[in-house]
């Protein structure tokens, strides 16, 4: 398994072309309009909450804070904003933190990882890179999460969300399953244990578990990444095998 490894320059670069996607796509898209992927969301709905993310992950991303922070209040933070509005003044302190910031530092985060600040350059990337997507489908205009930002985002999936226990539904899966970037030449194999979940290097896979239960998934990198996501279905990917495990994969 050769997963690619990103950076901090890579996920800074990531938010700098992915957040002013997401802001041209808000711009020409009234506020009420229906997010389809965000179901119950509208547009504005759907940039309060990436501006909501990006105020907070601010607020103690490069102050060595290790506990949990308080969530800031954007009504009184900056009174009389639109919600786009508020997003770029997120978006601007966001980059300004993210500039200076040393990834080793301490800082809090959610995850069964180290806490460092390393790791909220890449959450924010694929938070971004994910909503703008849903952002550009509300107007019809949906293009894919690029390659490597893509097959980065499925890596995170798998060590960070489904460790930490964020699937989106409770279930109890049993077996493997293999998915396959097409354009990324990039495999993971992530076995599913109950609750549990461990990412495999292709050496540790046939070992003396029982692994009899699998499936295969293959597509891009974007839209193995959506699919985790809830955006689009497994069934738009090349699946065989045990289908019935993929819900195990689901989160957001």
């Amino acid at each position: 398994m050769n997963r690619l490894q990103g950076s901090k320059d890579f996920w800074i670069g990531a938010l700098r072309a992915e957040g002013p996607a997401f802001a041209a796509a808000v711009a020409d898209a009234p506020p009420e309009t229906p997010v389809l992927s965000c179901p119950g969301w509208t547009v504005g709905d759907l940039t309060l909450h990436l501006a909501g993310a990006y105020h907070w992950v601010s607020s103690f991303a490069g102050s060595g804070q290790t506990t949990v922070p308080a969530r800031p209040d954007l009504a009184q933070a900056a009174p009389g904003l639109s919600p786009l509005q508020l997003w770029q003044q997120g978006y601007d302190q966001l980059m300004t933190v993210f500039d200076g910031l040393d990834p080793e530092a301490p800082a809090w985060n959610w995850a069964p990882q180290p806490k460092k600040a390393g790791f909220w350059p890449r959450r924010m990337a694929h938070e971004t890179a994910v909503h703008r997507w849903d952002a550009q489908l509300a107007i019809a205009a949906g293009e894919p999460v690029e390659a490597k930002l893509a097959a980065d985002g499925v890596s995170e999936v798998l060590d960070t969300w489904l460790p930490a226990g964020r699937r989106r539904v409770p279930g109890d899966w049993h077996g493997v399953v293999q998915l396959s970037a097409t354009d990324a030449d990039q495999e993971w194999y992530l076995r599913l244990r109950g609750e549990g979940v461990a990412l495999l290097d292709t050496a540790t896979i046939f070992d003396h578990d029982d692994h009899h239960a699998r499936a295969q998934v293959s597509g891009t990198a974007s839209d193995l990444l959506l699919a985790l996501w809830g955006r689009v279905s497994f069934e738009s990917l090349t699946v065989s095998g045990d289908r019935a495990l993929l819900d195990g994969l689901r989160i957001g």
